[in-house]
């Protein structure tokens, strides 16, 4: 036995050694999962306020959009992982923006704005139910793919340019830091 002995009976023992096993397997599946969503939300955390991190979100999913239009005709598994790429820093946004973001403007005055901003979130999660049909369509995918970044983009622009700059200049830096706060802990939910 020499040497393999304390590794046979902490893989293969029972009791505490089994015990001990299934309990640092479990942790580092905790530390692996508590790790990946950190590493997630890391760009955006460390963008600094909440608009120059929502602003960097926008920025990283057109890149995902340039990504999917780059795909040619027979990329169909190569479109298909994307699209789910796009799907999940989507949905990790909307959960960050009408979780907390949209919620302040709303505090702050601006319910008719945040609520047609909230609306378009809406749009969005049918452009990407349809995209999902149209994957092996690869003319279909591409011009509906064409018309979601438009609409998109012009979602982006009204929020950067317009919508977002009120609300900054509604809030003290008090509260733009504890909006800050709330809006990464809504992305660690779906990071």
């Amino acid at each position: 036995m020499g040497a393999h002995a304390p590794l046979h009976r902490f893989t293969h023992g029972s009791g505490r050694e089994a015990l001990l096993g299934a309990g640092i397997g479990a942790g580092l599946a905790l530390l692996g999962a508590a790790g990946r969503k950190l590493a997630v939300q890391a760009p955006t955390a460390l963008a600094g306020d909440w608009d120059k991190a929502l602003a960097l979100e926008h920025k990283m999913t057109l890149a995902l959009f340039d990504k999917l239009r780059d795909t040619g005709p027979a990329a169909k598994g190569k479109r298909s992982m994307l699209l789910t790429q796009l799907k999940h820093a989507l949905g990790k946004h909307a959960m960050e923006e009408e979780n907390a973001i949209y919620a302040a403007m709303r505090q702050a005055g601006m319910r008719e704005e945040a609520d047609a901003l909230n609306s378009d979130h809406g749009y969005v999660k049918q452009y990407l139910y349809e995209l999902t049909d149209l994957t092996r369509d690869h003319t279909a995918f591409q011009a509906k793919l064409a018309q979601f970044r438009r609409d998109i983009e012009e979602h982006m622009r009204r929020e950067e340019q317009e919508l977002f700059p009120r609300l900054k200049q509604a809030l003290s830096e008090q509260e733009s830091g504890t909006l800050t706060r709330r809006m990464n802990q809504e992305g660690l939910k779906l990071a």
